[in-house]
């Protein structure tokens, strides 16, 4: 059986370029090339060296695994390395992860991957998502599917249109700057989810306090209470592996004293 051929360099460039939107000319004048060069790069009449596939992918800000790919389709061995984050390989950044998880307690804060699967979470999130239905906490526990299907924390995000539109429009922008097909998967998934029973109107929830209007909130129900969230996402500045680049830490701050002394209160119950 023959080995499956990567595509052409050209038309893998030229497939980023057009996901960045940018003509020939812009490009070239990004890369600091001839319009002439890049054309020919991308039909096959020359071929790239390394240092040109990098200096292309770096122009075009094409994500670590497909730099890797880009390396590939024209020929030379991927630079950037893997690791799973269960291998021994990766317990440095594992316990990285885990301390700025911890040091965000008593707030929830939890590590995702590129497709919204978590890998790591503080004390403080499972008895947020507890009690849903078991399906949605089978790991890898997906993070879209846990909060916009209606079995699971769906009926108890208060402002729920709202939440889920900012999902989603987070989704949609992920899409256009991976051109990652599994997550236009998980958007034609997630975005068909009827709404529960409950769902309110678009604003009907003033639940940022002091923040409202600047930014869209979690409004959360809990055996404690109404909670109020506003979400950070936080990402590793200059990774050159890629699981790293791939991780994102999003953290629920309190977006009131109430939910701050109910999540106090919480810890402590934990300790």
């Amino acid at each position: 059986m023959s080995a499956i051929k990567p595509d052409p360099f050209g038309n893998v460039l030229k497939v980023w370029r057009k996901q960045r939107r940018m003509s020939q000319l812009d490009l070239a004048s990004e890369a600091a090339i001839s319009t002439r060069h890049l054309s020919f790069l991308e039909t096959g009449r020359a071929r790239p060296s390394r240092d040109m596939v990098l200096h292309l992918s770096e122009c075009l800000d094409v994500p670590l695994r497909e730099r890797n790919a880009m390396l590939i389709a024209g020929g030379f061995a991927p630079i950037y390395a893997e690791h799973d984050l269960g291998t021994d390989q990766s317990a440095a950044i594992r316990a990285a992860v885990d301390r700025i998880l911890v040091a965000h307690e008593p707030y929830p804060a939890l590590a995702m991957d590129r497709h919204w699967n978590m890998v790591a979470a503080n004390r403080i999130v499972p008895p947020l998502i507890g009690g849903v239905d078991p399906e949605f906490l089978r790991p890898p526990v997906n993070i879209l599917r846990l909060s916009l299907h209606p079995n699971g924390l769906a009926p108890r995000v208060v402002n729920y249109v709202e939440w889920r539109d900012h999902l989603l429009d987070r989704l949609r922008r992920q899409i256009a700057v991976t051109a990652d097909v599994k997550l236009r998967g998980l958007y034609d998934e997630v975005s068909r989810y009827r709404a529960p029973e409950n769902a309110d109107e678009p604003g009907a929830a003033d639940g940022a306090g002091d923040l409202s209007g600047l930014v869209v909130p979690l409004v959360l129900q809990s055996d404690a209470g109404e909670l109020r969230f506003v979400s950070t996402t936080t990402v590793f500045g200059t990774p050159v592996e890629v699981t790293l680049s791939e991780l994102a830490i999003e953290t629920l701050l309190p977006a009131d004293t109430q939910t701050a002394a109910i999540l106090r209160g919480l810890a402590a119950d934990l300790r």
